[in-house]
């Protein structure tokens, strides 16, 4: 596979007197460089480590402004690709890593983007927006190697350290720079959204780019990403994806129904269905209930067998994660949904929910009961209080703002489930509820997260599945957890 047809290899032609000054000074002090990379050893493994969280291996990976290639190695790609003005550079790219592909060319000039076979799951800019001449129309050629599910990852410094870092340059802790843009994230946000990109994450990242006997890394991995400590770090991360309104798709839908003791609300939830989507399943799984669930559902599948396709499965396992799990790898929808069967959030909403998915607003969808007002007893106080409380922590955990993380409804394609099923390994089968393991899946991806409020209804029959303090005390256990697998990295 070439990914540089047309793209030449001798000479490139630079379209400003900065570009060739820029490339000046990096030719020049070609090998003083490459002394400062092992000198400041610790601030690029951590950098690698943290980008080799974000972007897996095994993915098709673009990178402009490669240098010689060491990141884009670390990350591992099935097929990686990298760009960059200096002849000098992409030669010791090539030396280094020759099982990668590295072109020489200007990445701010459509023929050597043109020339670049796509697309892209990640596409990655490291150090090298601040070099741009336009980035705003740069970002717009890079939409032609994107596909909807591209994620772009941009890192940079943050400008409150440009201080610091010219006093190490003064001092000879930091190589001399060539004059860069330090561009606010804010701009970086404006900037991509005249792109048509929307950041779907942001990350601070290396509060001491120092080992010092291990208490830089100790630092980086636990304290620097705590909340208000993590505005001080010197490198910034936005994880963002291509605006693609989809307003002519059609996606089947798979709604998972999982069941304990609710013999009552099993016909209900099939009487008060709406039709929706390309076409429609319903799995019911079955958690060895003692009320005769099992058999009312296989009753209700035979009753309603001319209108509608339902599917009727018993957990081997136990927990509503166990019947998640079981009922996703059965479905055959384009797009999953799960409706707990107490029918506390109504049944008529789900297409609102479908919707989102399909038009492209989201990747996944979360139910949020906390804006409209409840009907009595539909949650007891304190249940509210520890839900606001837990949905602070968890918001902070995943970049996402969260006001329900315990809202059963939970809605994602089957194709990203999959990965997230196949990556699962990353956390393990850690969560009885299988609200977080979907919720963390869905953020350890970069998948755009929205939450869509229902109006929460009183149960109308049999009795809550949830202790109030032993499930208090496994939502803490699960911060811990999150913060571990998601933050602490």
């Amino acid at each position: 596979m070439n990914p540089a047809r047309s793209v030449p290899t001798a000479s490139v032609e630079l379209s400003s007197q900065r570009k060739r000054d820029l490339l000046d000074h990096f030719e020049t002090n070609s090998e003083e460089l490459d002394r400062w990379r092992e000198f400041n050893a610790a601030y690029h493994d951590d950098d690698r480590k943290f980008m080799r969280f974000l972007i897996p291996p095994g993915k098709r990976v673009l990178e402009l402004g490669c240098s010689r290639g060491d990141l884009l190695a670390a990350l591992e790609p099935s097929y990686g690709v990298g760009i960059d003005f200096s002849a000098k550079a992409i030669e010791k790219a090539r030396a280094l890593h020759p099982g990668l592909n590295f072109v020489h060319g200007d990445f701010e000039d459509p023929a050597t983007l043109a020339a670049i076979e796509g697309p892209f799951e990640y596409i990655v800019m490291a150090d090298t927006i601040g070099l741009f001449e336009d980035i705003d129309g740069t970002l717009r050629l890079v939409q032609n190697l994107c596909s909807p599910s591209t994620r772009i990852i941009i890192a940079y410094y943050s400008h409150l350290w440009e201080p610091v870092l010219k006093l190490a340059e003064a001092m000879g802790l930091r190589s001399k720079q060539p004059k860069i843009n330090y561009i606010a994230t804010a701009d970086f946000r404006n900037l991509m959204d005249l792109a048509d990109f929307e950041v779907i994450s942001q990350e601070q990242r290396q509060l001491l780019p120092r080992r010092w006997l291990g208490l830089g890394p100790f630092i980086n991995r636990f304290i620097a990403p705590l909340p208000g400590i993590r505005q001080l770090c010197l490198r910034t991360y936005l994880v963002g994806r291509p605006v693609r309104p989809f307003p002519d798709r059609k996606f089947s839908a798979s709604i998972l129904i999982p069941c304990r003791n609710e013999k009552g609300n099993i016909e209900n939830a099939i009487r008060r269905m709406p039709k929706f989507g390309s076409a429609q399943e319903i799995l019911f799984v079955e958690g060895n209930s003692s009320d005769g669930t099992f058999e009312e559902c296989e009753r209700v599948r035979d009753a309603y067998k001319d209108s509608w396709d339902i599917k009727v499965l018993k957990q081997d396992g136990k927990g509503k994660g166990d019947a998640v799990r079981k009922g996703f790898a059965a479905a055959t929808g384009d797009v999953l949904m799960i409706l707990d069967a107490d029918l506390t959030m109504p049944p008529e909403a789900l297409p609102k929910y479908h919707a989102v998915i399909e038009s492209g607003k989201a990747e996944f969808v979360n139910g949020t009961r906390l804006v409209y007002p409840m009907e009595n007893e539909a949650m007891r106080p304190l249940n509210f209080i520890a839900n606001r409380c837990f949905a602070y922590l968890f918001s902070y955990l995943v970049n996402t703002r969260l006001t329900d993380t315990l809202c059963g409804t939970k809605v994602l394609l089957r194709k990203d489930y999959e990965v997230l099923a196949r990556e699962r390994g990353y956390f393990g089968n850690f969560d009885p509820f299988g609200d977080f393991d979907l919720i963390f899946g869905a953020a350890k991806q970069n998948l755009k997260i929205v939450e869509t409020p229902i109006h929460y209804k009183a149960r109308t029959f049999g009795e809550t599945q949830i202790s109030r303090f032993r499930d208090g005390w496994l939502l803490l256990k699960m911060v811990w957890f999150a913060y571990r697998k998601l933050k602490a990295v």
